[in-house]
């Protein structure tokens, strides 16, 4: 089934000029056309659609996710009222004792946190935990050679932090029979989408599958 996914404003990457009203057709998990709104209904009349606040974008691109992985605890909500909410790292991750009884849950905690940042892909070294590859691709994200992997003293969730345009954090840009990774957030424009960053995501598309929704 076809699903057009459409939005406010639709920011392709690649050059390409933003496309007030856009629209994305998806169709097996692939990017099927993109465009104006009216354009892409007119020719698929019997498509589902899914409408998103705001600007929808080509998924964003994770240049830290395996420092942050490797080196921050993402706790669980249960433990909320020992542990806040907020990752651990540093001493208070040094202080919850071996791996082996919180890094799995953590991992599959944080890539969950990426998901909510409009993240569909993840850089990554050759030399990466298998383990954590694994996961990654499980839960619905491209794994790509580590080609803007991040090296400041801190990694940091939001792919935007830092960005001077959204199309330096995203993946790919657009492109018709490329795996359809899309992001909508809730806000009016590009200038506004950098200064809020990738928290006012409201729903990440991987593969042409929904896995979040925030609203």
């Amino acid at each position: 089934m076809l699903t057009i996914h459409a939005a406010a404003l639709l920011l392709p990457g690649g050059g390409l000029a933003p496309v007030a009203g856009g629209a994305v057709a998806v169709r097996d998990g692939a990017v099927a056309a993109f465009g104006p709104y009216g354009e892409l209904a007119a020719a698929h009349p019997g498509a589902r659609v899914r409408r998103w606040p705001g600007v929808l974008t080509p998924g964003l691109l994770q240049p830290d996710a395996v420092r942050l992985l490797e080196r921050w605890y993402f706790p669980d909500p249960r433990e909320a009222d020992t542990l806040g909410t907020e990752p651990l790292t540093g001493a208070a991750l040094d202080a919850l004792g071996p791996e082996d009884t919180w890094r799995a849950g953590s991992v599959r905690r944080g890539l969950h946190r990426m998901l909510r940042h409009g993240t569909t892909a993840l850089a990554a070294a050759p030399d990466a935990p298998p383990a954590l590859l694994t996961a990654a691709r499980r839960s619905g994200f491209t794994v790509v050679g580590a080609v803007r992997t991040g090296s400041g003293p801190d990694p940091r969730l939001d792919p935007l932090a830092g960005a001077g345009t959204v199309a330096e954090a995203t993946a790919a840009p657009l492109a018709v029979g490329a795996r359809a990774d899309l992001a909508a957030f809730d806000v009016p424009d590009e200038a506004a989408l950098l200064a809020a960053g990738a928290a006012s995501c409201v729903a990440t598309i991987a593969a042409g599958r929904l896995v979040y929704r925030g609203r």
